[in-house]
């Protein structure tokens, strides 16, 4: 590599897990756009086809693939990298997008899986303790409902996907959602059945997974909150927010506080 595409690397690479001010705004900037995109994918999903969809469609995927590139380029361990999850999901996102003029609209229920990168870097969670007060009190609950809505959209698409047309009364976006939310929250109004094995295997599966994210937000919810520290000796992460001794190992700790309210 050459010392101009060495200091390009180097220069792209501090943008994506940097400290400075500019590496900051750089990821709060791809955040925005994670959610303009789902935003964009949501609104969209059920609308037919049109040259203007599809000219949208390829500019976000122009989007998605600059970031894609730029990731693996700075990755150190290229293969590792791509077996992550969220490597993978943007390999389907984009397939989804590519797919969507040839296999039509059907497929475009994939975009959504896009929800699963969402405050997922470790370098944007960094940023957001850091910057944002709130962020840091209720992140345990802010966390647990972004899972679970990133949940709700992948099984959407999943449902829509796998058993869309396949069963009786499940033939849009919106009629998967519906019986997503129904069968997480065990409402279960009967309209909408899965009849086949497959599907109800889906539907288990929702529900077994669902119904433990419906737990993690209430308790994320409603247990008092803690504070991130990690204790100097047995690296205990959270603590309560007036606590002096770590619980674990009973050292000292010294939290940092910004003063009574």
């Amino acid at each position: 590599m050459s010392s101009s595409d060495r200091s390009l690397h180097d220069s792209v690479r501090l943008l994506y897990e940097g400290r400075s001010k500019r590496a900051t705004r750089f990821r709060y900037a791809l955040l925005a756009f994670d959610v303009a995109s789902i935003v964009f994918f949501l609104s969209t999903a059920t609308l037919p086809l049109t040259p203007a969809l599809l000219l949208a469609d390829m500019a976000v995927a122009a989007v998605i693939s600059a970031d894609f590139l730029c990731r693996l380029w700075i990755a150190e361990n290229r293969w590792r990298h791509l077996r992550q999850l969220y490597v993978l999901v943007d390999i389907v996102v984009l397939a989804s997008l590519l797919a969507v003029p040839v296999l039509g609209q059907g497929w475009a229920a994939l975009r959504l899986l896009r929800a699963l990168r969402l405050v997922h870097s470790y370098h944007l969670l960094r940023d957001l303790r850091r910057d944002w007060r709130f962020f840091r009190l209720h992140e345990d609950a802010i966390l647990a409902t972004a899972n679970l809505l990133v949940f709700i959209f992948a099984m959407t698409a999943l449902v829509l996907l796998l058993r869309g047309g396949r069963e009786p009364g499940l033939e849009t976006y919106v009629d998967a959602l519906y019986f997503t939310v129904t069968t997480l929250t065990t409402t279960g109004y009967g309209d909408i059945l899965m009849t086949t094995w497959s599907g109800r295997l889906l539907a288990v599966g929702i529900m077994i997974v669902g119904v433990g994210l419906f737990l993690r937000l209430a308790r994320a919810i409603f247990m008092p909150s803690k504070v991130r520290h990690k204790c100097p000796e047995c690296g205990l992460l959270k603590h309560d927010p007036d606590a002096i001794h770590c619980k674990h190992c009973g050292i000292e700790l010294k939290i940092e506080t910004e003063g009574a309210q």
